[in-house]
């Protein structure tokens, strides 16, 4: 079974090997879906987590 992730900023479901970004903040590594969403989530990340879930 592939394992899906979250990406925290547009919540779109994705196989977390095929991740097009990635960064850790926190010392927690997030993937994401497009360069975009990392760049939004690297402007505003507590906006971001409150939104987690």
């Amino acid at each position: 079974m592939v394992k899906k992730i979250k990406d925290v900023v547009c919540r779109k479901k994705i196989a977390e090997k095929e991740a097009k970004e990635k960064t850790e903040h926190n010392k927690i590594t997030y993937c994401f879906c497009s360069k975009g969403c990392k760049e939004k989530f690297l402007k505003e990340p507590e906006k971001y987590l409150k939104l987690k879930g």
